[in-house]
């Protein structure tokens, strides 16, 4: 029996080395004004960004731009949709990390209607329902991480004590193409790669095991592991052919994001949400150093109060594709599973949470702000003490 599944609306997906070629011809069935959202200088100093630029120029298309260089807030959102409104802007391009597509995302989302993004986010505001209409968006990431590219939300954050992170989120935003070129790669320094392929690895981790999962996620979970194993330490460490490991952590990213948006995540994401708001820890550093304590309490708190969850099984088989062996016995299988991502968070240098200022007093803090609709999806309800025995672990 197959159960009944819904799947949520998804980009039209352009994925492969020297991709990026297509864009101007895409652009053209949209019209000849462009906003362009891009990252702060380093993709500019590429022959990319003069390709991209020359194909705008012989297609007729005329563009202004928008660099984003930090996380992106409430306040960079609507100072952008005020200075841009009256572009009569048919398109807008996101070109860059994370951080670059969820804001060139809420931009595009707003242009056209002017309101402010806090009308918007989820638990923050009034939340009034968003209807549209958005200026038709593109996405190019050209970091291996978040799957930006394909979803439907725009993640914001206030830093501070009483800061907060959250999404501006719709299947509106969905963007109309994906054009996921692992060229793009080329200029991502190891500590990026490190934390935008942990951050990818954990999102097709809780995919897999969300409570929301089903067969058609699985087995792009698995494709998408698959992946990420072959190409994640290949990639950082130099080892082996580039070209490959760039083109599979630009696949693992965005199967990552397309899983993640039917199924939602887990505890990790749930307890990244906070901590990137409190303290000035980028997000990827916090799932690639969570998710082996995070892992291992999952495991034993189903094991303490529901042995029968279907989730266990799932971590004995995620130790075998990960592991690449198979591993008869569930508990050698789980111990395996957790060695592994804890042996992968030191060879990726992860740094500890203290060396970002977090101390042993703000978790009772970082626990009761870690409630969102991440964890709502946590294969099993954790306790505020097994929440913080992981942070504990990795302080």
């Amino acid at each position: 029996m197959i159960n009944p599944f819904s799947l949520a609306r998804l980009p039209r997906i352009e994925f492969g080395a020297g991709r990026l070629a297509l864009l101007p011809q895409l652009v053209a069935r949209y019209g000849t004004r462009v906003l362009l959202v891009s990252g702060a200088r380093s993709l500019q100093a590429t022959a990319h960004w003069n390709m991209l630029l020359d194909g705008l120029r012989k297609h007729d298309i005329d563009w202004d731009l928008l660099h984003v260089s930090e996380e992106p807030s409430p306040q960079l959102v609507d100072a952008a949709v005020a200075q841009f409104r009256d572009g009569g802007f048919d398109l807008v391009i996101g070109i860059g990390g994370g951080s670059v597509l969820d804001a060139a995302k809420a931009i595009a989302g707003l242009l056209r209607i002017g309101d402010s993004v806090m009308d918007y986010l989820e638990g923050v505001g009034p939340e009034k329902p968003y209807q549209g209409p958005a200026t038709p968006f593109i996405a190019i990431p050209t970091t291996a991480g978040t799957g930006s590219e394909a979803t439907k939300n725009a993640v914001l954050s206030v830093h501070g004590e009483q800061g907060f992170k959250k999404s501006f989120r719709d299947e509106q935003l969905v963007p109309d193409y994906a054009i996921v070129d692992p060229d793009l790669l080329t200029s991502c320094p190891p500590e990026l790669i490190a934390a935008n392929g942990m951050d990818a690895l954990t999102q097709l981790i809780e995919s897999y095991v969300s409570l929301r999962a089903g067969n058609l996620t699985d087995a792009l979970a698995i494709s998408g592991l698959r992946a990420a194993r072959d190409g994640l330490l290949s990639w950082y460490e130099g080892t082996g052919d580039q070209a490959a490991a760039r083109s599979r952590m630009a696949y693992a990213a965005l199967i990552s994001g397309i899983t993640l948006a039917q199924t939602g995540l887990g505890s990790v994401h749930g307890l990244a949400a906070p901590m990137g708001a409190f303290f000035p820890i980028p997000h990827g550093v916090v799932c690639g150093t969570l998710v082996g304590s995070a892992t291992r309490m999952n495991i034993a708190a189903m094991h303490e109060r529901e042995p029968d969850n279907p989730a266990l099984g799932k971590y004995a088989r995620l130790a075998e594709i990960l592991c690449e062996r198979r591993i008869r016995e569930p508990e050698a299988a789980y111990r395996a599973l957790t060695d592994l991502l804890e042996d992968w968070t030191e060879r990726l240098q992860l740094p500890r949470l203290s060396h970002y200022q977090v101390q042993r007093d703000d978790f009772p803090r970082i626990a009761a702000n870690s409630r969102g609709s991440s964890m709502k999806t946590n294969p099993i309800v954790l306790t505020d003490d097994e929440i913080m025995q992981v942070l504990s672990e990795r302080l």
